[in-house]
């Protein structure tokens, strides 16, 4: 491998020749090696958006000349396009304050910059700091870019799949709305419902979580970016920040706003446990729903068997025929990651010390990957599991007829003990609901059939 020498404050580097980082990239990649946990891309796609922003800021303001300018933008656009993804390699497990890949964004910012200015014949050279870091720091870029980042991951992918997942549900909820079935708490019968019913229940617990997660996106609009090294905004415009935010609204259509306070957007990541509050509740949902499917599928002859999912692969390496509620097992299992992530993000967002949190690349990693672990668990139980899901109508008319539960009604006529009492020895002597009723003496054959109606007992408007 060919190298090129790069240097920093500290000295020189050897640098791959074909990579487009520079010394402090470098250090990073050789005194961080840590895991296999790579910085995501949507970060540094959130920093390329934030590079743009403040070159055309500085601009603005007289600061960075217009050829310097266009060439930070040019370089910038061309990250979002993904074109120079391989050279962002740092780890999450790096610096606290996230300088490292703040300074690989800048590099390579400028040294395609640099390549940008030497094709049109410019003079002049783009620095890393001087330039494409021009009135920031670390300290409030990379809260700013875990800001645009997350909040352009959850609405632009995850939303959009929970509305998808909604609708299937809807579907679903009218095409049962008519099937009667008998209800469950503690895991034991109670009284009847509709199939479309009980799926209105998952469909409004996504409606639900939907809103508060919508709505929770309105912490994360402010933006640390002003605040420089500890919050004063020293090296920085008094309006700096504000014309960032702005050119980021242009940029994004996202409507961002310079951070009022500084000082806490520093040092607090309240903002981010809040959204993932949310995140959260929706994986909380999910797994009642998931659980729900496959409880309701188990079998298909010795458990519930109330509905059926899809036959997607074989179930079992030595049982033929098996089939499993896969679907079902891995969003439980992004469940268990997410709630695990909000602990990480909550403990991580609480180690703010003086005027900055030094765990900021763990909770924006751990963040993204719920919302990227969500939307893809979320549209793959949807399209190869709840698309297909298919009333059993036959078990669940029998459970109906078998069920004890149904004696409730009775309640109103010949009171709570005595019907107690009729639901016991139908229990006791196997006899059917019906058959324990007429021996107790308590109600004739024709109340029984007047009172014990299950379509009058679902309320289904």
């Amino acid at each position: 491998m060919e190298y090129r020498i790069e240097r920093d404050t500290i000295g020189e580097m050897k640098v791959p020749k074909e990579k487009y980082w520079g010394a402090q990239t470098q250090r990073s990649k050789e005194n961080f090696q840590i895991g296999t946990e790579r910085m995501p891309l949507e970060v540094t796609y959130a920093f390329a958006e934030l590079k743009k922003a403040a070159a055309i800021a500085n601009h603005s303001l007289g600061k960075l000349p217009e050829h310097k300018k266009k060439a930070i933008v040019i370089a910038c656009e061309e990250i979002l396009e993904g074109k120079w993804d391989e050279h962002f390699p740092l780890v999450v497990w790096q610096t606290g304050s996230g300088t490292q890949s703040n300074m690989n964004v800048n590099e390579v910012v400028a040294y395609r910059a640099n390549e940008i200015l030497r094709e049109s014949g410019s003079e002049g050279t783009v620095h890393p700091n001087d330039d494409v870091n021009m009135s920031q720091s670390s300290n409030d870029t990379f809260p700013t870019a875990m800001h645009i980042a997350a909040y352009k991951e959850i609405s632009l992918k995850l939303l959009p799949v929970i509305d998808e997942f909604v609708t299937t549900l809807q579907e679903k909820e009218q095409k049962f709305k008519d099937i009667i079935k008998i209800g469950r708490t503690h895991l034991q019968d109670a009284t009847p419902l509709t199939l479309g019913q009980e799926v209105s229940g998952w469909r409004a617990m996504m409606e639900k979580s939907r809103h508060m997660v919508e709505g929770s996106l309105g912490q994360i609009i402010n933006l640390a970016i002003g605040g420089t090294a500890v919050g004063t905004g020293i090296n920085a415009d008094p309006t700096f920040g504000d014309k960032v935010a702005h050119e980021l609204e242009r940029q994004t259509g996202i409507a961002f706003v310079s951070s009022d306070n500084k000082f806490h957007a520093l040092t607090s990541h309240d903002e981010i446990v809040y959204v993932h509050g949310a995140l959260k509740a929706l994986a909380a949902d999910l797994m009642k729903v998931a659980n729900d499917v496959r409880w309701l599928s188990s079998g298909p002859r010795s458990g519930i068997g109330e509905i059926t999912i899809p036959a997607n692969e074989p179930g079992s390496s030595i049982m033929p025929g098996k089939v499993n509620p896969t679907q079902s097992e891995a969003v439980t299992m992004v469940v268990t990651q997410v709630l695990g992530n909000d602990a990480s993000i909550g403990f991580a967002a609480s180690q703010g010390n003086f005027e900055l949190n030094v765990f900021k690349p763990v909770i924006i990693y751990n963040l993204l990957q719920s919302v990227r672990l969500l939307t893809d668990g979320i549209r793959s139980f949807n399209d190869k599991c709840v698309k297909g899901l298919e009333a059993n109508e036959e078990v669940i008319e029998d459970f109906v007829q078998r069920s004890l539960m149904l004696v409730t009604a009775l309640n109103p006529h010949i009171g709570y003990e005595k019907a107690a009492e009729i639901a016991k020895d139908a229990h006791k002597s196997g006899l059917t609901l019906k058959e324990a009723a007429i021996k107790s003496g308590y109600l004739t054959e024709e109340q029984y059939d007047e009172w014990i109606n299950p379509a009058n007992m679902v309320n289904n408007k």
